[in-house]
């Protein structure tokens, strides 16, 4: 793992990331979108969120790897304090550390910026003893392991493929909540 570097992305990386979320969109329900975005759309996301927002990816070889990035949670003032948190790693190389390598980097600097707590939405069968073709219980278990907890779950919230979805939240706290 001592080749993978973590760095900012850029809109020039509109490609390679639609292509590792196209995936996600076209073969899976852990993202409710119907159709992938296009290079030039992903390109208005990045530099959208990048004004406020880290948006970071893994590197190896000059490849990126996976993406992670944190948007806004809510538009109201009083959730200044606080992030959605997402995370996609190319198909063919998850299972080797790289989500832990982005997160750990995306807290950091989400916890510099002053935001303290951060959330994440996850996508769900409605009941999750049945085993999914579209959806598994990774990204659950990958979040509930770098410290997130479950703390609602928006039941038949999405329609994909069919069927209806879950949405699961779950949090974690960067800090104290003093002022």
């Amino acid at each position: 793992m001592n080749s993978i570097r973590i760095r900012e992305v850029t809109s020039d990386d509109a490609a390679r990331l639609s292509e590792i979320y196209a995936y996600y969109v076209d073969r899976t329900a852990i993202t409710f979108e119907y159709e992938a975005p296009d290079e030039e759309e992903f390109r208005n996301r990045i530099k959208s969120i990048i004004e406020s927002y880290p948006y970071i990816c893994a590197e190896e070889d000059g490849k990126i790897l996976g993406y992670a990035y944190a948007s806004r949670f809510r538009p109201r003032a009083a959730f200044l304090y606080c992030a959605e948190v997402s995370i996609y790693i190319d198909k063919g190389v998850r299972k080797r550390g790289l989500g832990r390598m982005l997160y750990e980097e995306l807290e950091r600097r989400l916890k510099e910026q002053g935001i303290l707590n951060l959330y994440a939405l996850i996508a769900n069968p409605v009941d999750p003893q049945e085993k999914d073709e579209y959806v598994d219980t990774n990204s659950y278990d990958f979040h509930e392991h770098m410290g997130y907890v479950e703390n609602g779950i928006f039941h038949k919230c999405g329609y994909k493929f069919n069927r209806w979805y879950d949405l699961v939240t779950m949090e974690k706290n960067l800090g104290e909540h003093r002022f």
